[in-house]
């Protein structure tokens, strides 16, 4: 009985990784994001496999918001196993053209909301002594790309903090994951001309998250990097 809280769980690979432990027995998954009808729709999908879904509307950039929604959820079901860091943006810019603001805008939306979240459970996962985080970094997290500032050094950022949660994390019973995911097929790319095969499908992510989830507790995959077949976009 896996309880999973998952943010950006309204559309794209936050909703496919709900969908993907939805079919896990007696799942129950509190689902994340800004958008309440998004959310309605992911979770009633998840209740269709057997799980329970509860929907939380939430800015996870928000600390006052997280923490509120936190309480709910432990107050609800106890401490997750699994808390899935998922929610982002993307917003493209060259250095020079980039505001202040859209420079923190990305940062809060990738970066700030896997800290605040992650601070949120971390005491309730740690006093039972298993569980295990999840953060949706990106080939930018290892790559710099021309004209994405902002959200390459977000990414860069979200891997620096997942790697120094593992080190923190790996004597006390908690396993930390972080997926380095190239193009995938999500709102994000909507408007593009190259065709859907061209990128990778986010059911693909999802079942990673779960197959890493998988293994025993003596094993954790650290990282792991996918690309579409052709190579990045």
């Amino acid at each position: 009985m896996p309880t999973v809280v998952i943010t950006g769980a309204s559309q794209g690979i936050g909703r496919a990784i709900a969908e993907a432990f939805a079919h896990e027995p007696d799942a129950r998954l509190a689902l994340l994001a800004r958008t309440t009808s998004k959310l309605d729709t992911t979770a009633e999908q998840c209740r269709q496999h057997g799980a329970e879904a509860a929907v939380y509307p939430c800015d996870v950039t928000q600390e006052a918001a997280v923490r509120h929604n936190a309480r709910q959820i432990l107050d609800a079901w106890g401490a997750p196993d699994v808390v899935v860091n998922n929610a982002g943006a993307f917003q493209p810019g060259a250095f020079r053209e980039t505001t202040l603001e859209q420079f923190q805008a990305q940062m809060d939306a990738n970066l700030t909301s896997a800290f605040l979240v992650t601070q949120a459970f971390l005491d309730a996962m740690l006093e039972r002594e298993t569980g295990h985080f999840f953060f949706m970094g990106s080939v930018a997290s290892i790559k710099a790309y021309p004209g994405g500032v902002a959200y390459c050094a977000a990414k860069h950022g979200l891997l620096g903090l997942a790697r120094v949660v593992r080190e923190e994390l790996k004597g006390e019973g908690l396993r930390v994951t972080t997926l380095l995911p190239g193009a995938t097929y999500t709102p994000s790319w909507e408007g593009s001309e190259l065709p859907e095969d061209r990128f990778m499908p986010p059911e693909d992510i999802a079942q990673t998250v779960v197959n890493a989830w998988h293994l025993s507790g003596r094993s954790v995959v650290e990282e792991i990097l996918l690309r579409p077949q052709e190579g990045d976009v």
